[in-house]
């Protein structure tokens, strides 16, 4: 199953195909370039009037849209501070083309305000859970889930496995994957992942109707559904991240396994050991 394109309104319609255009000319992913493409069709739907006649003040009063969560009885943002950062970046990246295009006299997103990401306690699937969901899950579930705790792929990166991206080094096998913003990286395979994926079917590895594989939305579903309690698809690539940095003290390693431009992001992903907290709290105790 794969996610249809979302409609546009007709009045948006030729300038969000110019500014993919653009972006694809930029050797942007066809992943990013959908995800953008589907939230202004979402904007020209929910705001009056063309690409023009859209004010700051609507964007503004658009991206801190509430909705009512009938389980916490009140009001709550309709998107995540991380999803906010995404909408914003994708305004200003499509009225400052429009704007250098001639589509609209202003760039009414220049002054969009920014958006300040918490520091959230990185939340990783824990291996108990982890576990249960792979004995639910029916065989391509399982390496859906399996690519993800085992490898920390993101969804996208997982709708993306093609049989091709399997390469042997010259010491076991390696998955090339299709990272975020176009950037690939090469990652070291176990034995069995490695294994199981050379009896896939040649070609993508879950096929689907998104450039002939299955959509990212759609992979995080299914991933997000066998996963019990409050976990996404996404909190694997966290449970990843704190494996990989308590077994090998060494962050560096997990951002180049993660495909993180920064450490800091890294950073984010790895839930501190609290036994090794507090033996070191004790050992400085002890030299006292």
């Amino acid at each position: 199953m794969s996610m249809q394109k979302r409609p546009v309104r007709t009045q948006w319609q030729v300038p969000i195909d110019g500014w993919c255009t653009a972006q694809r000319a930029a050797g942007l992913a066809t992943t990013t370039i959908r995800a953008r493409r589907d939230l202004l069709a979402q904007l020209s739907r929910e705001v009056a009037g063309a690409p023009w006649d859209v004010s700051e003040r609507e964007l503004v009063e658009w991206m801190g849209l509430e909705v009512w969560d009938t389980d916490l009885s009140r009001l709550r943002s309709r998107w995540s501070l991380e999803r906010r950062r995404f909408v914003r970046t994708t305004l200003q990246g499509f009225y400052r083309w429009a704007h250098g295009a001639g589509v609209v006299d202003v760039n009414v997103a220049a002054g969009l305000p920014r958006v300040k990401l918490l520091e959230a306690e990185p939340r990783p699937v824990p291996k108990e859970v982890y576990q249960e969901a792979l004995t639910a899950a029916a065989p391509r579930e399982q390496l859906m889930l399996r690519l993800a705790f085992e490898l920390g792929m993101r969804r996208a990166e997982v709708a993306q496995v093609h049989t091709d991206d399997l390469v042997d080094d010259l010491d076991g096998s390696s998955l090339i994957v299709h990272g975020k913003g176009g950037r690939n990286r090469l990652v070291p395979l176990t034995t069995s992942l490695a294994a199981l994926l050379r009896q896939q079917r040649r070609g993508y590895v879950f096929p689907g109707a998104c450039d002939g594989h299955l959509s990212p939305r759609w992979v995080g579903t299914v991933v997000s559904r066998l996963i019990a309690g409050d976990y996404s698809m996404h909190k694997l690539r966290h449970a990843f991240a704190t494996q990989i940095v308590h077994e090998q003290p060494n962050i560096v390693v997990a951002q180049r396994l993660l495909g993180h431009r920064s450490l800091a992001t890294t950073q984010r992903y790895v839930k501190p050991d609290r036994d090794l907290m507090r033996a070191a709290v004790e050992a400085l105790h002890d030299h006292l």
